[in-house]
């Protein structure tokens, strides 16, 4: 469905690009009171990754990682979402499918409930067409989210507007098997150290193990698998670490996979639990029926012909049907500690704001949270009011610093290389005073430490947002 102007309230805010960050956006900025016209190109003009016409499609995986708030980072991001009535949370949330201590969807269901809860929305206008080149000069309040695939009419408009050329770099997905093809007579059940996740069991990945011969035999046919071909101007685009494709890590050394996606820890194989496989390949649900997995961490730009024999070589995968097989495409960021103001607006144009992957964060959950504070901020605008960032000491205060560049210094012997990341702990504002004992007056030790660090700044970050929150302007709910 989508509404025509006549039924929206008019337009203030233009939100171009329809992926996780521009729906969250819109869902903010709308929910504020204020009119949103949502520009999607799709599907009237493709991308090399996306399937569908879906609002907030998701592309590479269907995980949006761990959901432990008081240990990981991006569980604490989740929280931080939460409370500030995320769509992309409330939508993923409703559409879980189980993975241990992460937080996985439905696909499909997933995307579908975003796009229906924006359609609903009366302040929110979704129009079908691509932006081509700058948005027109009487569009006072925009926010660019048109992500890694941004249009290249559009990027290069950007570009000659910054006077900054946009980085890239490459981002590979991994491939989907179909459930029934697994053979579980060599394949087991088990999360790793049986972690228990939302909506799951402890026993939510599927297992393949490998011995020392059947690993090596694997790598050398990753190294002499055929790869897509680059085009020209792709040759000197790097990878991101995060999504680097399984044969570059193979090529980086033999035992690179093994302390990497393929590593043979915190699992025991039931049928044989005193030997200890010498490599493991894990499988994570990738939709709700439970009929797909995704091979977890398996990004790949084999072509599909030598693709298939490599992964069929997987113990459990010999007889592997694959609903999708890996591929690649190229993602652009913008050098945004240089180019973006601390409310993400464009240094050289102000009216345009940046929101997403674009921006430099890395992960569907750190998009959607840039989204939704370029929505925040975009509302405000249009309101005359003025919005604080909220503290560094957030997860989403410390993304948007990093993406801001606060904490980066140049370097005087070159140019310094802005790249993307996940949230971490390591983007926080050290603790006043990092703990030292436990409750009950005894010594924290070893690794302890580093737990009890970890707790202090999520309770920190969640009790800083509160007061970030409450101390808003109250027309900033007004739904």
């Amino acid at each position: 469905m989508t509404h025509s102007s006549h039924d929206t309230a008019p337009p203030v805010v233009h939100v171009i690009g329809g992926g996780l960050a521009g729906s969250e956006a819109a869902w903010q900025i709308a929910n504020a009171g204020i009119g949103v016209v949502l520009h999607e190109m799709r599907p009237l003009r493709t991308t090399d990754a996306h399937r569908t016409d879906s609002l907030a499609e998701l592309v590479c995986s269907n995980s949006f990682r761990s959901d432990d708030a008081a240990n990981n980072a991006v569980g604490l991001l989740h929280a931080e979402l939460r409370r500030l009535n995320s769509l992309i949370m409330r939508s993923a949330d409703a559409n879980q499918v189980p993975a241990g201590g992460a937080l996985a969807v439905d696909r499909d269901g997933f995307s579908a409930a975003v796009s229906a809860a924006l359609a609903a929305h009366p302040n929110i206008d979704i129009r079908r067409e691509e932006i081509a080149g700058l948005p027109p000069d009487d569009w006072r309040n925009v926010i660019v989210a048109t992500g890694p695939l941004t249009s290249p009419a559009l990027a290069e408009a950007i570009r000659g507007l910054s006077g900054e050329d946009a980085l890239a770099f490459f981002d590979a997905i991994a491939p989907i098997v179909h459930r029934e093809s697994i053979n579980m007579e060599i394949a087991w059940f088990q999360s790793r150290y049986d972690k228990v996740g939302p909506g799951g069991t402890g026993a939510d990945y599927i297992n393949c193990p490998m011995t020392r011969e059947q690993y090596e035999a694997f790598v050398d046919a990753l190294l002499a698998g055929e790869t897509a071909d680059f085009k020209a101007w792709e040759q000197s685009t790097p990878y991101f670490d995060g999504c680097l494709p399984i044969e570059v890590m193979a090529a980086r050394g033999r035992e690179t996979l093994r302390h990497g996606p393929m590593k043979p820890v915190g699992l025991t194989n039931p049928r044989d639990p005193e030997v200890k496989p010498y490599a493991i390949v894990q499988l994570r649900q990738d939709n709700k029926l439970g009929t797909l997995y995704n091979i977890v961490g398996f990004q790949t730009k084999l072509k599909y012909g030598p693709q298939t024999q490599v992964l069929r070589m997987i113990p459990g995968l010999e007889n592997a049907e694959f609903a999708r097989l890996g591929g690649l495409h190229r993602n652009t960021f913008l050098n945004s500690p240089k180019l973006l103001d601390p409310q993400l607006r464009l240094k050289a144009e102000p009216r345009l704001r940046f929101a997403g992957q674009m921006t430099g964060c890395e992960g569907y959950v750190e998009s959607a949270g840039i989204g939704l504070l370029a929505g925040l901020f975009a509302a405000a605008d249009a309101r005359g009011a003025a919005l604080a960032p909220p503290p560094p000491t957030t997860a989403l205060g410390a993304l948007l610093g990093h993406i801001t560049g606060g904490h980066i210094e140049t370097v005087d012997a070159g140019p310094r290389s802005f790249q993307p990341m996940n949230i971490n702990f390591g983007l926080f504002p050290p603790l006043a005073q990092a703990p030292t004992k436990k409750a009950d007056g005894s010594r924290l030790r070893g690794n302890e430490k580093t737990i009890a660090k970890k707790q202090a700044m999520s309770a920190r970050a969640l009790a800083d947002l509160d007061r970030w929150i409450a101390s808003r302007p109250q027309s900033a709910d007004a739904a």
